[in-house]
């Protein structure tokens, strides 16, 4: 079972990427923006990902996906760190850091990953 410091970990593997603060709770951060989030309960991250993944996993496993009325409209998804899995977790970030860092370290990073 991850907690913040694992997903930290998994998170900072990530180039650029550095913590910080996000709503006043601890964020990871590439270039400035936050791509990952510990919420007020301390045990739920809150990620970018896209309507469609969101929509598969909310809906496949609702114990450890899911949203509130307030992202509703916004590409961010709700991650029960109690119940995800660490490989799926670090596919989520990575998937989430795609999706805030600029072009040009996204083509560095695929190219040093071989994609």
């Amino acid at each position: 079972m991850p907690d913040w410091e694992k997903a930290k970990a998994l998170g900072l593997e990530l180039p650029d990427t550095v913590e910080g603060t996000s709503y006043g709770t601890p964020a990871l951060k590439v270039r400035d923006k936050m791509f990952a989030r510990l919420r007020e309960d301390g045990e739920t991250l809150v990620v970018w990902t896209d309507f469609l993944e969101r929509e598969a996993l909310t809906q496949g496993d609702p114990e450890t996906f899911f949203i509130t009325p307030h992202y509703d409209d916004y590409p961010l998804m709700l991650i029960a760190l109690e119940h995800v899995d660490a490989q799926e977790l670090r596919e989520l970030l990575i998937e989430s850091w795609r999706q805030r860092a600029p072009k040009r370290l996204l083509r560095a990073y695929d190219e040093a990953e071989g994609t």
